[in-house]
């Protein structure tokens, strides 16, 4: 009887999991600081995460600028941390958890496959593929995507206006999900009805079970994983949530998701705990990613919760013009006070020392 296959980076990411968007540590001096660096990859996968995003919005697009020469340094940071933590946290006697490096890739297709080149010589699983390139049309993003997808299968991305993104027709995620390199789409386009589009042509596709639906709608975490969404090509849900949001209280992000699971499973009681819990998520989003200012302190304020918690030394930006927003401060120390069941403050300080050796 031949042996069965061992399950893949790929397959994690298929069967749905936590993926949290890396965030950049940097010193006083804005260089990188490699030791917090590495502490944070060490705290997400300590934390139960599946997966890590590197090279994304989180980590800050600048990294790839000349003058900055980080996108390297960075991603080859995490895969390194990632072998090495794996190594150390597998116990006696039992494989790797496969969890799963996904890579950042940006700009015009000789950049963004050029980028997808980089990530799989460093050990990447997959790219998720910016959708901001200025002047191209739908039918250039998606050659684009086939051409990235020869190197690296490649997550989609709908990305919110507010920040950039812009709004793309139903056919062009019918003809995205049909492309055979496509294995996830991220949904955070923060409407509930480009979502559905969404949704609507992965399950009318032909791939629906090779196409994994991952929520990037900060506002709607818990919504989106909890919502079972009914088509004429049968029943599709989120399988996980790959978002800057998870980069911060990880571990109870982790928690969440499982709970997520045993609610959709039958549990009806822990289902309606959760629906309670979605606007408490979505309110401590509101004050990390600083939506009363636009989001223009949404990185600074994933770096002040970290900071806060020993895990960055401060929330210095790579441009000495972003940061925390007035009162952001205030109202993330806030939310956390409200809500204690979403922090991992506890957690962090037992391991802080270990993570930073």
């Amino acid at each position: 009887m031949p042996a069965t296959p061992s399950p893949t980076p790929l397959d994690t990411l298929a069967s749905g999991t936590v993926v949290p968007a890396h965030p950049l540590a940097l010193d006083a001096d804005r260089r990188l600081d490699e030791r917090r660096q590495r502490a944070l990859t060490r705290y997400y996968l300590a934390a139960g995460a599946g997966g890590v995003a590197v090279g994304v919005h989180t980590t800050q697009f600048a990294i790839r600028e000349p003058s900055v020469g980080l996108l390297r340094p960075v991603l080859e940071l995490a895969s390194e941390t990632v072998d090495e933590e794996a190594a150390r946290l597998r116990p006696p006697g039992e494989a790797a958890a496969p969890f799963v490096r996904v890579a950042g890739a940006c700009g015009y297709t000789r950049q963004a496959v050029a980028e997808a080149e980089l990530a799989r010589e460093l050990g990447y699983d997959a790219v998720l593929l910016s959708p901001l390139v200025p002047g191209a049309d739908e039918a250039g993003l998606l050659e684009r995507t086939r051409a990235v997808g020869e190197v690296l299968p490649v997550i989609g991305f709908y990305l919110q206006e507010a920040v950039g993104g812009r709004r793309l027709s139903p056919a062009y995620w019918s003809a995205l999900a049909e492309i055979e390199s496509v294995v996830a789409i991220k949904t955070a386009p923060f409407d509930r009805y480009r979502t559905a589009d969404v949704v609507a042509a992965v399950a009318a596709s032909g791939r629906a079970g090779e196409v994994a639906l991952y929520t990037g709608n900060d506002d709607a975490i818990v919504q989106d994983l909890l919502t079972p969404y009914r088509t004429a090509e049968g029943e599709r849900w989120f399988a996980g949530g790959l978002l800057g949001h998870w980069a911060v209280w990880t571990r109870t992000a982790v928690q969440l998701f499982h709970e997520v699971r045993r609610a959709r499973a039958g549990d009806h009681a822990l289902l309606t705990a959760l629906l309670a819990r979605g606007p408490q998520v979505t309110e401590s989003n509101a004050a990390v990613f600083d939506v009363r200012y636009d989001f223009r302190g949404c990185i600074a304020g994933v770096h002040e919760v970290l900071r806060r918690q020993g895990l960055l030394a401060g929330t210095w930006c790579l441009d000495v013009d972003e940061g925390l927003s007035p009162g952001q401060a205030e109202e993330i120390a806030r939310v956390a006070k409200a809500y204690p069941w979403l922090t991992d403050d506890a957690f962090v300080a037992e391991h802080l020392d270990d993570w930073l050796r």
